[in-house]
């Protein structure tokens, strides 16, 4: 399950309660039923997109956000004013480009006042309230409905581990449970099969509670920490480049970067690439062509900070 697979099913859940709600029931189609909308912010994830599309739900409306990404709550407000069918907000916890984090204090209390469902999409930027350094980040995010993160990110477990969230088990279990002679549980058990979209599936959980187990309350903030530090370590080194800026406020793991001039800044990402010290991928960000680096590996240490702020250097060095 990937952070694509864990928004589904939170969803999912979002999706028959709302319309539940509303007197409809998924189960009979939607066809004929209220027309459930989504909310996201301006520069919500494409994933969530992907994710409503399947649903049924069509593409996410936009709301604006800020220069940082963030989500303005009060165009939140005024969004779902506009209109009275069953809706899910989707607020998000770390900016693909930035690492910004919507105000999830505002923002929820603006979407329950409505009776929207919820869901935080917080795929790296769930875990900095693991952290007393980065917790005031998602201060307000335990009002939410629903969530959904990747541990194989922030955590640093193998590949394919998404996590999802639901507030309330039973609407999980509405949405994506099935019954059958031959895979019924012993009576009482919570069965996971209920709660995601596959069937056949290996046991994901494991090496997430492995690392949770191992690491610690204390364990996985020190990793938070690691990692915002390297961040901010790299932003300092890059912003020391002539003509070299960095683009974004650099509050988690995030750090994006370019030239004045955007064909330097693509010759940088391709300069990057072509030695194959450190990856950087290139993006565009506010219609404007950028180099991002997202941390996410526990061994990203002083030294490979160094490495890597060294690598943007040579590359620079040549354009």
């Amino acid at each position: 399950m990937l952070s694509r697979s864990a928004g589904f099913a939170a969803l999912a859940a979002a999706r028959d309660a709302v319309l539940e709600r509303a007197g409809g029931d998924a189960r009979d189609g939607l066809a004929g039923a209220p027309r459930v909308r989504v909310l996201t912010g301006a520069e919500g994830h494409e994933t969530i997109d992907s994710a409503a599309r399947m649903l049924g739900l069509g593409v996410p409306g936009k709301v604006a956000a800020d220069a940082q990404g963030r989500l303005d709550p009060a165009a939140l407000e005024a969004a779902l004013a506009s209109g009275r069918s069953p809706t899910i907000v989707v607020l998000q916890a770390g900016n693909l480009h930035s690492g910004a984090f919507d105000q999830f204090e505002d923002a929820i209390g603006v979407a329950h006042r409505a009776g929207a469902w919820v869901h935080i999409d917080g795929a790296f930027g769930l875990w900095a309230g693991a952290s007393p350094r980065t917790a005031a980040l998602v201060r307000g995010i335990e009002a939410a409905d629903s969530w959904s993160t990747d541990a194989h990110k922030t955590l640093n477990v193998p590949y394919d581990c998404g996590v999802s969230i639901v507030a309330d088990p039973t609407a999980a279990v509405r949405a994506l449970g099935l019954s059958a002679s031959y895979l019924e549980a012993v009576a009482g058990d919570a069965d996971p099969h209920d709660r995601v979209p596959e069937l056949s599936r290996r046991a994901r959980g494991v090496p997430v509670w492995a690392a949770l187990r191992s690491l610690g309350v204390d364990g996985v903030a020190g990793l938070v920490d690691g990692l915002v530090v390297a961040a901010q370590g790299i932003a300092a080194g890059i912003a020391r480049i002539p003509g070299l800026e960095v683009r974004n406020d650099v509050v988690f793991t995030q750090v994006c970067a370019g030239f004045a001039d955007d064909e330097r800044t693509r010759a940088l990402g391709a300069a990057l690439a072509e030695e194959g010290e450190v990856f950087a991928s290139p993006s565009t960000w506010h219609g404007r062509a950028v180099v991002r680096c997202s941390v996410s590996n526990a061994g990203t240490d002083a030294r490979a900070v160094a490495r890597t702020v060294a690598a943007f250097e040579r590359a620079a060095a040549q354009l």
